[in-house]
C-alpha cells in the first residue's frame, strides 16, 4: 500500500508541475488574479504532496526529519501529517527554520522539493511571457 500511495502522490505532483510547461493562456495579461490563483494552487499541490510523502515515510518507520523528539513507532497520524506539511511548506518556500532537520532519505527528498520550490517562479514567469508572445 505504501508504494501505491507514494506513486499516486508523485503522479499528482508531476501533473501539477506539468501544467507549467503546457501552453495555456489564462488571460491576455500575465499578471492577473487567475494566474495568481493558479500559482497558489500549484504551490499548495506541491506542498501537500510532499507533506504526504513525508507522512508516508514517517508512518512506515522510515524517518525523514527529526523534530527533536525521540523516534517512536507509535506515530499519531494527524500530528505527523501536520508536522510533515509544515516541514514541506518551510522547505518549499524557504531554506527551513531549523526546528526540523531532514535525516536519511529525507535529505534527498528535501533537495528535490527545494529545487522545485525555487524553479516554479521562473517557470511560471517564462510560461506567462511565452504565452503572451503566441
Amino acid at each position: 500500500m505504501f508504494y501505491v500511495l507514494l506513486a499516486l502522490i508523485l503522479f499528482f505532483i508531476a501533473m501539477s508541475l506539468r501544467t507549467l510547461f503546457v501552453p495555456y493562456r489564462v488571460k491576455e495579461k500575465w499578471v492577473s488574479f487567475e494566474n495568481f490563483m493558479y500559482l497558489i494552487f500549484v504551490y499548495i499541490t506541491i506542498m501537500i504532496g510532499f507533506g504526504l510523502i513525508y507522512t508516508l515515510f514517517q508512518m512506515n518507520g522510515i524517518p525523514v526529519y527529526n523534530d527533536g523528539q525521540t523516534p517512536s513507532l507509535n506515530y499519531d497520524f494527524f500530528h505527523t501529517l501536520h508536522t510533515s506539511i509544515y516541514f514541506s511548506g518551510v522547505t518549499l518556500f524557504s531554506v527551513g527554520f531549523g526546528d526540523l532537520m531532514p535525516i536519511g532519505i529525507g535529505r534527498m527528498i528535501v533537495l528535490i522539493e527545494a529545487l522545485i520550490g525555487y524553479t516554479i517562479p521562473a517557470a511560471f514567469v517564462t510560461r506567462a511571457v511565452l504565452d503572451l508572445n503566441h
